[in-house]
């Protein structure tokens, strides 16, 4: 698991970290925003799943119940993964791709990047 985990705080290669165009100091949202409390709703969905398999490891349940309940959450967070991934190849990638130039060649580099490191996962 160490090998697949990404620095959260480590800015994007494209030094697109401000926004979503790459454009610092914009107000353009990204791509996941108009979903935004759905994400939120899905994430503490997993949140609890994991809080369960806290519990779970407390009160010593049988390892294959732990196990059942690691893969549920790791799914329902793949499926997260996926659900940005496709707002971001929606809006972000395209975006770049409609004014063309490097910044279009960084965002398709960067999504191809994101996407090993899921494949990866």
């Amino acid at each position: 698991m160490d090998e697949t985990t990404v620095d959260a705080k480590a800015a994007p290669e494209t030094g697109a970290a401000d926004s979503c165009h790459g454009t610092a100091g914009t107000t353009a949202k990204h791509g996941y925003s108009p979903r935004k409390d759905e994400h939120l709703k899905r994430l503490r969905r997993v949140e609890g799943q994991v809080r369960g398999l806290q519990r779970m490891v407390t009160e010593d349940e049988y390892c294959i119940d732990v196990l059942t309940q690691v893969s549920a959450a790791t799914k329902a967070l793949q499926a997260f993964a996926l659900s940005m991934l496709e707002e971001h190849l929606a809006h972000c990638v395209a975006h770049a791709v409609e004014q063309g130039g490097p910044e279009a060649d960084a965002k398709v580099k960067e999504a191809s990047q994101a996407i090993a490191r899921l494949v990866r996962s």
